[in-house]
């Protein structure tokens, strides 16, 4: 088998391993977060969490699939090894990036929610009172 075939099937097999765990570990632990930001309501919590994983999935995954192709031919084994750090440290990168941007978008939207919360008044007037007249 080519020295480039065995550095694409290695860039494969780890790059889809490394989007599966990501997405399955934000999809856990994010999912408290959500139900969080969308006031305890559980049910939509569940949905939203699994529409970010699909498009994460798909971002991810078609991230990897273009990022595939590779104009150098590798000659040695050397080679396999510089090839599949660049091309992993970027999907990594592109992972991490991913990540920090649905944290923000969640943490905007919630602490939105947490100044909604704040603006209304823990319990409604109870009476009027008149402004004292001045001198």
């Amino acid at each position: 088998m080519d020295r480039t075939v065995i550095a694409y099937v290695i860039y494969l097999v780890v790059s889809i391993g490394l989007t599966v765990w990501v997405a399955r570990t934000l999809s856990r632990n994010g999912r408290v977060f959500l139900a969080d930001v969308l006031h305890g309501n559980e049910k939509l919590a569940d949905a939203v969490n699994h529409l970010l994983v699909v498009g994460f999935y798909l971002v991810n995954l078609g991230f990897v699939a273009l990022y595939l192709s590779d104009d150098d031919t590798v000659t040695d084994t050397r080679g396999i090894f510089e090839a599949l750090s660049a091309k992993l440290g970027v999907v990594l990168l592109v992972l991490g990036v991913m990540h920090l941007a649905n944290v923000y978008v969640l943490n905007r939207i919630r602490r939105r929610g947490v100044m909604e919360r704040e603006q209304n008044p823990p319990v409604p007037p109870q009476a009027w009172t008149t402004p004292a007249a001045q001198a």
